[in-house]
């Protein structure tokens, strides 16, 4: 069976194409009927993904060409989703790398890059986008295939890796050719095209390497529910064969990560047909399957016979930042949502990291808080946004960074930041992170065919300076300007870094604001909440002007009296409420504040609630 299977990932950069290309494999293979409606980015399935654009989670899929099973998996382009890309290496051995002809290799395409060179993939390189505007009738086809030659070599490939073919797209028209010459014609329809040649590439990729091996393993590299059957150990069959009601071992740790054994029967056996899930009675080395029958799974864990071999478990880089969870205890608790105790909020994030190998959970000092370790702030805003989704309320406290104590002393996380902006923006952007530790590695400009010259700079800084950026940088930039980074290991202590140089607005009272107050302390600062809103002491209301704190009564109503004048009866008129998103609370809180998470409403907050216990000074914030 494994010399008609073909195990392949397609990996690439954030927004370079990934998914549009699986959708188009999918359907020219015949994966569909003719009369079967399927919606575009068909493996971006999650509510978030479709609304944020991007792939979240790794997904499996299949199709046939001939007599040949292809297995495919879509992997997530953006860096903090990388240990989607890291686990699921081990089931597959080709890859498609997909590349922007304009933007070229960016910060992970080297990530991912790395890895499947690393896991000996046989690789394909697919140049995508060439129908751009600023791609027809220049060298910058040319350059990114240079270019990603480059890279090979710069991380260490063998010549063989180096040797890889090459074949130019245009996914969102569901095209390939593998000649570079003929991409004009197709462009002004004088030729036909399709994923033919990308078909072709693909069936020269190398059947599953099989272990010498005659007895049943697997590595379990992702886990699905089933509200029929549980959970399920996806992974590709190793060695051996495994049937229906078969009694295996789930090689797994304890908390003390100590070997641990589990036998079970097997109920349910899938593979992957089209997007769907296909049951059998057997699986044969080389599938990639899914298994039911323990509710017990763990990402790394292997599944084998008696005396099948037990699999290294996966290795994940491990996480540069970490968020503190807690239980909602504001005056609104239980309100608007589902108010969860410290042993339910543990136990959700506890499925959190179960599910995902690149996270990780820890106690802190309090019971009803917990560390959640991971790669970045979309990562930690997606988790908060799902919970939200489910009803629960609860607690987050500012991401901070993991510091690592060395010989030489502290060291902390460092980031690549690549960025493409308008050239007149350039030194505005440079001032910006150079002033957060950040050192210009390279300035490029960028070959274009309009009047707007941009260029692309690479800077090499601390993660604590690309935190709570995203919004200013979108401002110097006016919205035209396009910030990726990757993690880059770790540089020494760079000292103290300032986070945010305003105060807060903060609510002295309980109560509905008014727009008579409102109206007064909208002098002091920048609003985020409008009349009628319900405050409670502690909360912040708006941003100060000022570096230092200040307590506001935003209840305050205007005194009644029998005597009116024209000027004095006029329209309270409230300006420039600022809307605060979870993105733009998470950019913004400081160590001493919370946000507060429920399905209705993100508020923040101060972490002493009581005015007359904490003090208004910055210097004493923390």
């Amino acid at each position: 069976m494994s010399q008609e299977i073909r195990n392949i990932c397609i990996i690439a950069h954030v927004d370079h194409g990934k998914t549009t290309l699986v959708d188009h494999l999918l359907k020219q293979a015949g994966t569909y009927q003719a009369h079967q409606q399927v919606e575009a980015l068909v493996m971006d399935s999650e509510d978030q993904e479709r609304e944020r654009g991007i792939t979240i989670s790794a997904k499996n899929a299949s199709f046939r060409l001939g007599d040949v099973k292809v297995n495919i998996v879509d992997t997530p382009g953006h860096a903090d989703f990388g240990g989607e890309v890291e686990r699921i290496m081990g089931m597959v051995d080709g890859t498609i790398l997909l590349v922007d002809a304009a933007e070229g290799p960016l910060p992970q395409t080297r990530f991912v890059l790395q890895k499947a060179i690393q896991n000996n993939l046989k690789i394909i390189l697919c140049i995508n986008k060439v129908d751009r505007s600023e791609v027809r009738n220049s060298t910058m086809i040319t350059d990114t295939v240079d270019k990603v030659f480059d890279l090979f070599v710069e991380l260490g490939a063998s010549e063989e890796q180096c040797d890889f073919p090459i074949v130019y797209a245009c996914a969102k028209d569901g095209w390939v050719t593998n000649e570079d010459s003929k991409i004009e014609a197709i462009l002004d329809g004088t030729e036909k095209s399709d994923m033919k040649d990308l078909y072709g590439q693909i069936i020269k990729l190398p059947a599953p390497a099989v272990q010498d091996s005659s007895e049943f393993s697997m590595l379990i590299s992702n886990i699905q529910y089933s509200g029929f059957v549980g959970f399920l150990a996806v992974g590709r069959v190793l060695s051996g064969k495994i049937v229906k009601n078969q009694r295996i071992i789930r090689h797994g740790v304890d908390s003390n990560q100590e070997p641990k054994k589990q036998h079970f029967n097997v109920s349910k056996m899938y593979v992957f047909e089209g997007i769907q899930q296909k049951e059998v009675t057997e699986l044969s080395s080389g599938e990639i399957g899914l298994i039911a029958g323990c509710e017990d799974y763990e990402i790394g864990d292997t599944l084998a016979a008696e005396d099948g071999k037990v699999q290294d478990r996966i290795a994940i880089e491990k996480p540069t930042m970490r968020m503190i969870f807690s239980v909602n205890t504001t005056p609104n608790s239980g309100k608007e949502g589902k108010a969860i105790q410290s042993r339910e909020l543990h136990q959700r994030l506890l499925r959190e990291v179960k599910n995902n190998v690149a996270l990780q959970l820890a106690n802190t000092d309090q019971s009803d808080q917990y560390y959640l370790l991971g790669r970045g702030e979309l990562q930690f805003g997606i988790i908060i946004e799902t919970m939200r989704r489910e009803g629960l309320e609860f607690m987050v406290g500012r991401p901070s960074v993991l510091m690592k104590e060395t010989d030489s002393g502290k060291e902390e996380p460092a980031e690549l930041l690549t960025i493409d902006v308008p050239e007149e923006f350039s030194s505005e952007v440079t001032s910006l992170y150079q002033q957060r530790k950040g050192q210009l590695v390279s300035y490029e400009n960028m070959e274009q065919q309009t009047a707007e010259q941009r260029v692309k700079l690479t800077i090499k800084i601390p993660t604590r300076g690309v935190l709570g950026t995203q919004s200013i940088f979108k401002t110097l930039t006016r919205g035209t300007g396009i910030l990726n980074s990757i993690t880059d290991g770790y540089i020494p202590h760079c000292g103290f870094m300032a986070h945010r140089r305003t105060g807060s607005l903060i609510a002295d009272r309980t109560g509905k604001a008014t727009a008579y107050s409102l109206f007064s302390i909208q002098q002091r600062g920048m609003l985020f909440i409008g009349e009628g809103h319900h405050v409670y002491e502690g909360m912040i209301i708006g941003e100060g002007a000022k570096e230092n704190d200040l307590n506001v009564n935003p209840c305050k109503p205007k005194k009644l009296t029998n005597i009116r004048t024209s000027s004095s009866d006029g329209i309270t008129v409230l300006q420039g409420i600022k809307k605060m998103s979870l993105e733009k609370c998470l950019e913004w809180i400081d160590d001493d504040e919370w946000i507060e998470i429920t399905p209705d409403n993100v508020r923040l907050r101060k972490k002493i609630l009581a005015a007359n216990q904490r003090s208004v000074r910055k210097e004493d914030r923390g």
